[in-house]
């Protein structure tokens, strides 16, 4: 277990390995735009939301444009859920609000090619972690910035930094999304 912590620290830490984000939502827009910026403060991605659809949707570009992913609410389900799609239209992960979590959000993560994620933590005041296994994969925080909607995303080396920021993106746009609506 200590070594377990020594590992995270050492990925996650200030002088960690992991690649790390700062994501804002802009207040003042039509349908929810985010930018994401690598931590020297370049714009890396942006997330376009589509406002004449009947089920929310957004895509994820790179600053020139492509399309990288794009992901979008499933309607008539009993929990809340969202899919992450590729930039062919092939669903890649799907994100699932748990029913039943007391004291804290909880939200699976299932992907089409690999070993499922959960994700755990205060997620309303972005302070949580994606995992698969028993093993850290990411940590959200708003603790790095003092700026309304905006927190940062650390993602562990080898891991695919778009896929998680789009389960970042479905599970802020989950738990925080119709707070405007």
């Amino acid at each position: 277990m200590a070594s377990n912590r020594r590992e995270e620290r050492a990925i996650f830490g200030r002088k960690g390995t992991a690649t790390r984000y700062k994501m804002r939502q802009r207040l003042i827009s039509i349908g929810d735009d985010f930018t994401i910026e690598n931590e020297q403060g370049g714009k890396v991605f942006k997330v376009d939301g589509k406002v004449l659809r009947i089920r929310k949707t957004l895509d994820f570009k790179d600053m020139s444009g492509n399309k990288l992913c794009q992901i979008q609410e499933r309607l008539l389900r009993i929990k809340d859920t969202m899919a992450v799609e590729d930039a062919k239209g092939k669903t890649v992960a799907v994100v699932k609000k748990a029913l039943i979590a007391p004291f804290r959000d909880r939200y699976t993560v299932r992907i089409k090619d690999g070993p499922d994620m959960k994700v755990t933590g205060n997620i309303l005041d972005y302070e949580y972690k994606i995992e698969e296994g028993s093993r850290k994969v990411a940590e959200i925080s708003k603790k790095w910035f003092r700026f309304t909607d905006t927190y940062g995303v650390e993602v562990a080396p080898g891991e695919d930094d778009v896929l998680i920021l789009a389960v970042t993106v479905a599970v802020d746009m989950m738990s925080h999304g119709d707070k405007e609506n």
